[in-house]
């Protein structure tokens, strides 16, 4: 086994903030209400910068196209788990299994050696 580059860890964890700051942007999208209400509105305006502002980072360190499907796959997880969680949207079963897939996924780019195939 190699050891990744201290730089690349370091984009693998903000490209992980960002993804969890995608959730929080998300949800707070929803709960503006149409920009309508201040503190979502501000919300969303804060965590969408800095959430892509993070992305941007991390693709210096992790190829664009693996980041941002981590990116989104790990943010629409987390948003779509807040909402169940929050009973903004129904659970199910097979919806779990649905998004723990989207969760793996994310996992196993993550897991791919880097470089040229």
């Amino acid at each position: 086994m190699t050891s990744k580059a201290p730089g690349t860890t370091l984009a693998w964890l903000i490209l992980l903030v960002s993804a969890v700051l995608e959730a929080v942007w998300a949800t707070a999208l929803g709960l503006s209400d149409g920009f309508t209400r201040p503190l979502p509105t501000l919300v969303f305006a804060l965590t969408a910068t800095l959430s892509m502002v993070g992305l941007g980072m991390a693709v210096k360190r992790i190829p664009l196209g693996t980041a941002y499907a981590v990116w989104v796959g790990i943010g629409a997880a987390l948003t779509v788990g807040w909402a169940m969680a929050t009973g903004v949207e129904p659970a199910s079963p097979l919806k779990l299994l649905f998004i723990a897939g989207i969760v793996g996924c994310a996992a196993g780019l993550k897991l791919l050696p880097a470089g040229k195939s």
